[in-house]
């Protein structure tokens, strides 16, 4: 605990552990609530064509191309391409006219679709059933479109395209989610471009796939040869029918807050416990422009202190991000505390006038290991977060990360958290008996041995086995591509007295024993365990051209009354031919039940897709 004179006093309570881990200086931003683009009718957008509408309801046949099969009602946006002309439709443009700005939304593909969002009008971030593709190219999903020119020599005229890092795409009727984080180009007052645009971030399906993206020019069939500060939305609409629901972005249109009169102070000591240097003299002080760690030429045991005045021109609720490694710090703005008395990392937020108020900001270090470094950053309303610091020094300890590819069939043990799913504890649900089966067709699964149940399957990257093998470790690993989680394991065989029987929780009372696995000859598993007196051969493999993985499980000796439990999901819809729709996120075929009934069931709130099993049988996972 300490003060810092008779006019400032701040405290904080500083515990490291021996099994500290070092933290980066900035978090994560939080996301900012977006507004809609309604979806009730047309009026959110300039002058329509008729191959756009609204509809309540979207559905893609695998087996039918460019095809969309809508309901009536409201809530999506449908590309329905003329039947006459398939590439007769025309682009549609918002009435919003955006600069800085971050775009979320739904869409889906049908099969062999493509179509893009070109932000601004002008720079296109590809959409495109995108399947069947193993290593993306420019024209596929997620990829920032090229540019062109006539004059290259042949071969050379699409330039500067950027595909997207793996493939994360979802299959044709699927629901995809997209999040976009675009940096306008500048202009001065004279229409000179002074920077170029930038697509900062590009989400697919939860995957980053594009990061700081330098756009020099228009994108190939930009709807306007220049570029300016402001541009609408434009969403392709002559190549493929293509739906899109829950349309959100944040605008990022108003002035940054300035730090003016900045001035600083350092003063030696470890200000860690009680101190009063009210009338000790700094060691060092000055005026300076920017927020630096780097004011301090002491390595270690000092403090600094700045002071100086944040002019704010847009009113309003604003977040901060303080990061000061090795120490701690507090942050005052208009006289009141923004950031409480912390360590290594804080967030603080503040409902600011506009005007000149004053700014104060302390960094006590006196961790003599951690290297020094000071990072604030600020958002606000219409204000994306950027950093009003040099952050030299300020990341704290990096760490390279590990990462497991799969060139060849490749297994791995390790724990497997589950993200959204709670053990009886309440905490995220951890499997401890994991191994995760990887596959050069970048289609990858995770099994639990211990209830013989397949937890999440993925395509793209492996594994990233950071959390695993760094440092002390904590023995998980983590999923690195477009992950489908299929719920808290539970056994997948059990005995049921009826259909409507609840499924067993654990393993008590079904005699399960795990029995390892064996390798085929291209070092694919099959797994082996007993469960009700029966061996169960539980053998997963990938689909064709990766469309997802099959299952064959084969019980000898069966008990009766025993029933598998294929998939479980929020919503479960019965399409043709043996095809189910979970959730909109992934589908499930039933290729082989020995004549057995699959069945849809009600269960705590969820649904459930169960069959009888009578020896073998065989189902799919498309995703």
């Amino acid at each position: 605990m300490f003060k810092l004179s008779s006019k400032s006093h701040f405290y904080w309570l500083l515990s490291i552990g021996c099994g500290f881990v070092t933290q980066r200086t900035m978090a994560q931003p939080v996301p900012m609530p977006g507004i809609s683009i309604p979806l009730n009718d047309m009026s959110a957008f300039a002058d329509p064509a008729s191959n756009w509408r609204i509809v309540g309801n979207v559905r893609a046949d695998l087996n039918k191309e460019n095809t969309l099969t809508t309901d009536k009602g409201t809530g999506i946006l449908a590309n329905i391409p003329p039947a006459k002309n398939p590439t007769g439709g025309k682009d549609l443009f918002t009435n919003l006219q955006h600069g800085d700005v971050d775009l979320e939304l739904d869409y889906m593909m049908a099969a062999k679709s493509n179509s893009g969002v070109y932000l601004q009008g002008r720079y296109e971030i590809q959409l495109r059933d995108s399947w069947e593709i193993r290593t993306p190219n420019v024209h596929d999903n997620g990829s920032v479109y090229e540019r062109w020119d006539e004059k290259r020599p042949e071969g050379q005229k699409g330039y500067e395209g950027h595909a997207a890092r793996q493939n994360a795409s979802r299959a044709p009727g699927l629901w995809q989610h997209l999040k976009i984080s675009f940096q306008a180009p500048r202009f001065n007052t004279n229409g000179q471009k002074t920077e170029n645009g930038r697509v900062i971030r590009v989400e697919l399906n939860g995957v980053v796939i594009q990061e700081d993206v330098e756009l020099t020019g228009p994108t190939r069939g930009s709807a306007f040869p220049d570029e300016k500060p402001l541009g609408p939305l434009r969403i392709q609409g002559d190549h493929g029918a293509v739906a899109f629901r829950n349309i959100r972005y944040v605008a990022y249109d108003k002035p940054r807050p300035e730090l003016l009169n900045l001035k600083y102070a350092v003063y030696k000591g470890k200000f860690q416990k009680d101190a009063d240097f009210g009338g000790k003299a700094p060691e060092s002080e000055g005026a300076t422009t920017v927020l630096s760690a780097s004011v301090s030429r002491i390595p270690n045991e000092f403090l600094i202190r700045y002071t100086g005045t944040l002019r704010v021109l847009e009113p309003g609720e604003y977040q901060f991000n303080l990061g000061v490694p090795g120490g701690g710090g507090i942050l005052k703005i208009n006289n009141q505390t923004v950031i409480a008395p912390s360590e290594w990392n804080a967030r603080g937020k503040a409902t600011l006038p506009k005007g000149d108020l004053p700014f104060e900001l302390l960094y006590a270090k006196f961790v003599d290991w951690a290297q020094p470094g000071l990072g604030l950053a600020v958002a606000g309303p219409g204000i994306r977060e950027y950093a009003m610091s040099d952050m030299a020094g300020g990341t704290g300890e990096e760490v390279d990360p590990i990462i497991v590819d799969a060139p060849t069939n490749t297994m791995l043990r390790s724990f497997m958290d589950m993200p959204g799913e709670k053990n009886t504890q309440g905490r995220t649900l951890r499997v401890t008996h994991a191994v995760s089966v990887g596959s050069p067709e970048q289609v990858h699964y995770t099994y639990d041995l211990d209830k013989g149940a397949l937890v999440q399957v993925w395509r793209g990257s492996f594994l990233d086995t950071t959390p695993m093998w760094h440092d002390r470790g904590d023995g998980s690993s983590r999923p690195m591509g477009m992950v489908q989680r299929l719920g808290a394991p539970v056994l997948f065989l059990t005995k049921l007295a009826s259909p409507q029987t609840n499924w067993v929780a654990d393993t008590t009372g079904s005699g399960y024993r795990p029995k390892g696995y064996v390798l085929d000859e291209s070092d694919r598993p099959t797994f082996r365990y007993q469960s009700y007196g029966a061996s169960v051969d539980d053998k997963i493999r990938v689909l064709a051209e990766g469309k997802g993985i099959q299952r064959e499980v084969t019980v000898t000796n069966p008990t009766s009354d025993l029933y598998a439990r294929i998939i479980s999901g929020t919503s479960i819809s019965a399409l043709e031919n043996g095809m189910y729709l979970v959730d909109g996120q992934e589908y499930v075929r039933i290729d082989d039940v020995a004549g057995a009934k699959p069945t849809i069931r009600d269960s705590n709130g969820r649904q459930e897709l169960i069959v009888p099993v009578k020896g073998k049988l065989i189902y799919s996972i498309l995703f």
